[in-house]
């Protein structure tokens, strides 16, 4: 029952930084950047059949759009030259449209220098910054500082700071299939795929990767992190490369995704987030955005067209779930969804996370309650989903060896099928859904807040969602010895899902019942200034924000707990 850790760092795979592909490519990156302008270009007018009008109205829209994004959604990490590049654009456009006697050759020319000059200001804006020595540095600030703060939480005195007693491997516990990931890193090339709750995630990551010994990974991280100047210096420093999520026009699209998929053509180890942003409800991701998956399967026939049949030329996609006790945005995240889930009926407030400060102060808190995180790796899959064995080999549900290659023949040839291949990337995104909640821990927290939550909604079955989360906190009352009653009930459950192999736990629910709830009240939401979940003089079980309360519930929907109510 009990489950092993990592407690120790292990020594890196790849002894010269020389040979890491994420190092010859920053040696490069202005090649490559050109290269991904290009190839995006080509995607770009591919798509468009050539044809001026579509051209055109593609550049027309993404001009509206960025200018749109310029004037309602400016952030502070934008150039400062954004209005001029598109004011810039917009008249090439109206001198291309307004000239007379343009022939069809001659308008697609035109239209193509426009679309050149803004695939390689794209291309350039989303290409990683990484530098080996600031890597580095940064990987060595991250552990000493973190480690730093939890030896100053737990040895007390003065000299508690510069203390070595504890580790950042007895905060933050690395579980599951480390071992597979090692040694399938010096194979072929590993593409990690996290769930994402928290603006966090890409440090711990980070770390992670940093902990096990892995060649430095490229990261496909949030634009907005990089507002943030402490955030901005990590991320550029771990090699991120930028996705801004305002642009949803086909050109900056086709830019990010050629991006992607060039860099792991190239051998670079990626990570992204599948869920595309943090989950606002605080769900495990059911839904996955596809873009930037279908980059794994374009460079995995692109490396079989070029020839690599062996296990170099192999892409393996690795889940990994991150376990929270409590998540800083929590609020401004379960407002956000509340607010498009139900519209009008829910108003959105800001992010919580919004500047150094508040990262700090959280950082303090957390490392002085003594709360817990769990990364926890999940088994390697190849881009068709299918789990891969200790040599990186491809396996059917019957154990039976596959070769992924022939899935990509077409009259006995690789060939370029995009049917086909939108059809691996969602069967690809269903299969990563599927790990993340098999790799999914169910911490204590999450037990007495599901618990509490499904026993309010079925005392109120006539209210829907969002008067439920009206309900008047003061007139909600659970008595102690039926919610202990229901949490065992579910803890049963999970205990039988997890002996199925859907589910994992925490060590700590293996303790008596009344010491996981004390932990679980404890831990839940425990830094908020509302508290979702506490206890009462007299016992009882309270709440002082239910829609928090909703938040950490839905850690563990998605396995039909809710049918025990």
């Amino acid at each position: 029952m009990g489950e092993k850790y990592i407690k120790h760092k292990y020594e890196p795979i790849i002894p010269s930084k020389n040979e890491w592909p994420v190092v010859k490519l920053a040696r490069e990156r202005k090649e490559f950047v050109k290269k991904v302008s290009e190839l995006a270009e080509a995607r770009i007018l591919n798509l468009a059949e050539n044809n001026p009008e579509i051209l055109k109205e593609e550049l027309e829209t993404t001009l509206y759009r960025e200018k749109l994004r310029i004037k309602q959604n400016p952030w502070v990490v934008d150039p400062d030259d954004e209005g001029s590049f598109w004011g810039e654009v917009k008249a090439s456009l109206l001198q291309i449209n307004t000239a007379s006697g343009l022939s069809k050759t001659k308008k697609i020319q035109g239209y193509k220098a426009v679309l050149n000059r803004i695939t390689s200001r794209y291309a350039e804006e989303i290409a990683s910054n990484f530098k080996h020595t600031h890597y580095k540095f940064t990987r060595s600030v991250v552990t000493f500082g973190f480690s730093r703060l939890l030896n100053a939480a737990r040895v007390k005195g003065f000299r508690s700071i510069f203390s070595n007693q504890y580790t950042l491997q007895d905060k933050i516990q690395i579980i599951g299939e480390t071992d597979q990931l090692r040694d399938l890193a010096t194979k072929g090339t590993v593409v990690m795929v996290p769930t994402h709750f928290s603006n966090l995630d890409s440090i711990l990551i980070g770390w992670t990767i940093s902990v096990l010994g892995l060649p430095p990974f490229i990261y496909g991280a949030g634009l907005n992190l990089f507002n943030i100047s402490i955030f901005a210096y990590f991320m550029d420093s771990l090699g991120a490369y930028k996705v801004d999520r305002r642009k949803k026009n086909l050109l900056y699209l086709e830019t990010l995704k050629t991006y992607s998929k060039e860099a792991i053509q190239f051998g670079c180890h990626s990570l992204f987030f599948p869920g595309g942003t943090r989950s606002r409800s605080g769900m495990i991701e059911s839904k996955l955005k596809l873009g930037l998956l279908s980059t794994a399967i374009e460079a995995q026939r692109a490396n079989y067209q070029n020839g690599l049949n062996d296990i170099s030329g192999k892409i393996f996609i690795v889940p990994v779930t991150i376990n929270y006790h409590f998540v800083l945005e929590a609020p401004s995240l379960i407002r956000d969804h509340l607010s498009i889930t139900g519209q009008e009926r829910y108003y959105k407030e800001n992010d919580e996370f919004s500047n150094s400060y508040k990262i700090s102060k959280f950082l303090l808190k957390f490392f002085t309650k003594g709360s817990d995180i769990s990364v926890s790796i999940g088994r390697a899959m190849d881009v068709l989903g299918n789990y891969v064995d200790e040599n990186g080999d491809s396996m059917d549900k019957k154990g039976r060896s596959i070769n992924t290659r022939d899935y990509f023949i077409s009259e006995g040839v690789v060939t370029v099928d995009q049917q086909r291949e939108e059809e691996y990337t969602n069967m690809l995104g269903r299969r990563i859904v599927e790990e993340f909640h098999k790799i999914n821990r169910v911490f204590s927290s999450h037990l007495v807040a599901f618990t509490a939550f499904e026993m309010i909604k079925a005392s109120n079955r006539k209210l829907d969602l969002f008067d439920l989360i009206r309900l008047p906190e003061e007139d909600i009352v659970l008595s102690y010895e039926e919610f202990k009653k229901n949490c065992q009930m579910v803890m049963d459950r999970v205990y039988e899902l997890k002996a199925k192999g859907q589910i994992n736990v925490a060590p700590h629910l293996q303790n008596d019942l009344d010491e996981i709830i004390r932990h679980g009240l404890d831990n839940v939401g425990m830094y908020h200034a509302k508290r979702p979940l506490i206890q009462n003089e007299k016992g009882d079980i309270v709440t002082e924000d239910m829609s928090l309360l909703y938040f950490y519930h839905n850690r563990l929907t998605g396995y039909g707990l809710e049918k025990l109510f």
